[in-house]
């Protein structure tokens, strides 16, 4: 009984191993690594990044990233070394930089759902008057109005997320 089980192993490993040189031969093993991203995305970056910006493609090992908003772009700008680096540590070695795109993101909406966000709590979640003083100051000195208006609107919903999360703990 033993031996069987060791052969169906065996056999399984050296199929497994075949397939993995064939796919080298072919020059198809890092494009398949590196499309591994797809998979990973929504866990390495989280259901709020996940539900704004989604991989477009790879090319020379450039991840498109197609964002729906011009503050998210701005955003992800800012967290790109970190998303860049989660990346690489998750499986994504190939990727070298992200490159960021204005466009929809239709995939992303349907990948927030209420089992994987605390969307009730965090619609009843409330910032004090002391937090929203705080997002106040943050942004007061940003002389674009629009741009400021759209990072206070970020702020507040990031801590509002944050809060609501902390409370399902």
């Amino acid at each position: 009984m033993t031996g069987k089980r060791t052969d169906a192993g065996t056999g399984i490993t050296s199929i497994a191993r075949e397939l993995q040189d064939l796919l080298q031969r072919q020059g198809l093993d890092e494009k398949l690594r590196d499309y591994r991203i797809w998979r990973i995305w929504d866990e390495t970056v989280g259901p709020q990044i996940a539900a704004r910006a989604r991989p477009a493609r790879i090319r020379e090992g450039v991840l498109e990233v197609r964002v729906d908003r011009a503050t998210w772009m701005q955003q992800l700008q800012l967290l790109k070394p970190k998303i860049l680096s989660k990346l690489r540590e998750s499986g994504g070695e190939g990727i070298k930089d992200i490159y960021l795109l204005r466009g929809k993101t239709e995939k992303a909406q349907e990948t927030v759902t209420e089992k994987n966000t605390p969307s009730a709590r965090f619609r009843q979640t409330k910032l004090t008057p002391e937090e929203q003083k705080r997002i106040e100051n943050t942004v007061r000195d940003i002389p674009d109005a629009d741009l400021q208006r759209d990072l206070k609107l970020f702020f507040s919903l990031q801590l509002r997320l944050s809060k609501a999360r902390s409370d399902s703990s």
